[in-house]
């Protein structure tokens, strides 16, 4: 193995736990695993693709490790670190060797920095469902916009699968176009391109309802109790521009 090698997976998580089976299974310790939308060109490394199975017995596999490690491991990989994929290689290599109890060994780097990962994932995802606001557009779907930090459109649709079972909604994760569609009891998330914003169309009745809910929120407000820094503690900053209620402050802040 060439020190510069990086191994390229198609950006799927079965495709990328495919390729971590067969470098932990010729004993290669990849430099850099990256997606091949993420590639970028480099003139010092040599590109490599290895050739995969295309069932899925190795997810299978480290599920029979225990629930909770297959959980941090697809965590990872939904997050947004750069070394994500270096993280899971090492991350289940480990787990192969200490099986369960893996977890616990925080001394390991590769274990204190999976698992932190994990906490920032599943973190934003419980934020986020109580910040996602959906509206009501001229087709009766009901719609909301996020862009969060972490891939979490999955965790998301989950939830409003529960909450929002008898309505048809779609969820739209703006930074990596992907739409989460909800209807008759399922959901799917695609891959969508050139869709923009304003290309959905409210219906007249939500224009009214987002009005009420603007003044139903700043009329509960107490004034001499207004504390912002403590407001973006508990409502990160990067949620208002998706948020009704704090429209007027972002328009405010450009």
């Amino acid at each position: 193995m060439n020190d510069f090698d990086v191994y390229l997976y198609d950006g799927s998580f079965n495709n990328l736990l495919n390729t971590i089976e067969i470098l932990i299974k010729e004993k290669i310790k990849p430099i850099k695993i990256v997606s091949e939308e993420c590639l970028e060109n480099d003139l010092f490394s040599n590109i490599k693709k290895k050739t995969l199975s295309i069932d899925n017995y190795f997810a299978k596999y480290l599920k029979n490790i225990s629930n909770d490690f297959f959980k941090i491991v697809y965590d990872v990989y939904l997050s947004d670190n750069q070394n994500k994929e270096l993280i899971m290689y090492y991350f289940i290599l480990n787990g192969l060797k200490y099986g369960s109890k893996v977890i616990y060994l925080r001394k390991l780097k590769c274990v204190n920095e999976a698992l932190n990962i994990s906490s920032y994932v599943r973190r934003e995802s419980h934020k986020l469902k109580g910040f996602v606001r959906f509206r009501k557009l001229e087709t009766n779907f009901f719609l909301a916009f996020i862009s969060p930090t972490n891939n979490v459109i999955g965790y998301l649709s989950n939830h409003f699968k529960k909450r929002l079972s008898n309505e048809s909604w779609m969820i739209y994760d703006l930074k990596r176009d992907l739409l989460s569609i909800y209807t008759k009891n399922k959901f799917m998330i695609i891959k969508v391109k050139d869709l923009e914003k304003n290309n959905f169309k409210f219906s007249s009745d939500e224009l009214e309802f987002a009005n009420l809910w603007n003044i139903f929120y700043k009329t509960i407000a107490i004034k001499q109790r207004t504390n912002k820094r403590c407001q973006m503690n508990f409502m990160p900053k990067k949620y208002w521009p998706y948020m009704i209620e704090m429209r007027d402050l972002v328009e405010k802040s450009y």
